[in-house]
């Protein structure tokens, strides 16, 4: 399922919870006006009673509280407010993606550094990166040799780099991840 496509059904999901008028069913509900003023605790009839006098719809909007909590509010316009709110929280969220860079134990030095100064551009965009030192045939034999590669690659990135996940081998390759040093 396409990430956009979830963000759409969760949000109309949450919504779509929410109970309005006769599809509550608690006998007695705490109301917050429509101004957002507390009118206390009362029967379900009573509140509903003062949404029809006001001329909009009594929601829901904590069902689990005891005894549950309801609005007098607009409807449409509340189901609005919520979906414009959760689009603004969206848009301040920063998703963090994990860069992955591949290396092999015979990798010269100046190779090296490349994959150094890649990684250096990746963490200064706020993303994770996952270093892989990958076996092939007869270098397998020799996997306890090969962590100084990793432990170097960190040191040349100590200044900009925290270690998050320390080497690990699992099955022909080893990783290890790498954070962005917070000041």
């Amino acid at each position: 399922m396409h990430v956009s496509t979830f963000l759409i059904l969760w949000r109309d999901k949450t919504i779509s919870e929410l109970y309005i008028n006769e599809q509550i069913r608690a006998k007695e509900v705490r109301v917050i006006g429509i101004d957002g003023e507390q009118l206390g605790v009362m029967p379900i009839q009573d509140a509903r009673n003062i949404a029809d006098e006001e001329g909009v719809d009594l929601v829901m909007i904590a069902p689990t509280a005891k005894p549950p909590v309801c609005r007098v509010v607009d409807y449409g316009k509340f189901k609005y407010e919520q979906l414009r709110k959760e689009k603004e929280a969206k848009k301040k969220q920063k998703t963090v993606e994990i860069k992955e860079i591949r290396l092999s134990p015979n990798i010269d030095t100046n190779d090296l550094n490349t994959k150094v100064n890649a990684a250096k551009k990746f963490l200064e965009k706020g993303n994770r990166v996952k270093i892989t030192l990958r076996f092939r045939g007869r270098e397998m034999a020799h996997m306890g040799a090969s962590v100084h590669i990793l432990t170097d690659f960190a040191e040349a990135l100590a200044d900009v780099a925290v270690v998050e996940k320390q080497p690990k081998v699992e099955g022909r390759s080893m990783t290890m991840f790498l954070a962005e040093k917070k000041n």
